[in-house]
């Protein structure tokens, strides 16, 4: 799917973070992809003219396969996608605010712009019984992705970034 417009690249432990993505990637239609952190390959971000990158909050980062994803493709198209749009979607038991952190400092080494605020959605999960726990996704959040998805996807195909 070349210049497919979106990268919608994720990874989720309990559902929330998988929703919001399949939430945006169904905001974008037929102009977004949706892949797992896992399947990544450096050709698909390079394809990709702009990225939404999805994954939970853990101990204060991004998930290790999100992780994972940008260990493995860093180095390879380093050079190759300056000035591209990013957005991110945090799923947070608390405040969200080191995974962003992270997610930007890698975004910042591959010189991608940010085009939007992001999106971090608090399940307000504190207890380990709650943290490992299954979520279901408020719709409000669902739509608050699907219609990230669909402004990312629309902003790429009419130039805007």
């Amino acid at each position: 799917m070349e210049g497919s417009s979106l990268l919608v690249a994720w990874h989720s432990r309990t559902g929330t973070a998988e929703a919001l993505a399949a939430a945006a990637a169904q905001g974008a239609g037929d102009r977004a992809r949706l892949l797992a952190a896992e399947t990544v390959e450096p050709g698909d971000i390079l394809a990709a003219r702009g990225y939404l990158f999805v994954c939970p909050e853990n101990l204060a980062t991004m998930s290790g396969m999100m992780k994972e994803m940008f260990d493995r493709c860093y180095y390879p198209i380093l050079g190759r996608i300056e000035g591209r749009p990013y957005a991110t979607i945090i799923a947070a038991g608390s405040d969200g605010e080191g995974a962003q952190r992270q997610l930007d400092r890698i975004a910042r080494g591959w010189r991608l712009r940010r085009v939007t605020e992001p999106m971090i959605v608090n399940t307000d999960a504190q207890t380990p019984e709650a943290i490992l726990a299954a979520k279901t996704v408020e719709k409000a959040s669902l739509d608050q992705a699907r219609d990230l998805g669909e402004a990312l996807a629309e902003g790429l195909a009419q130039g805007l970034f």
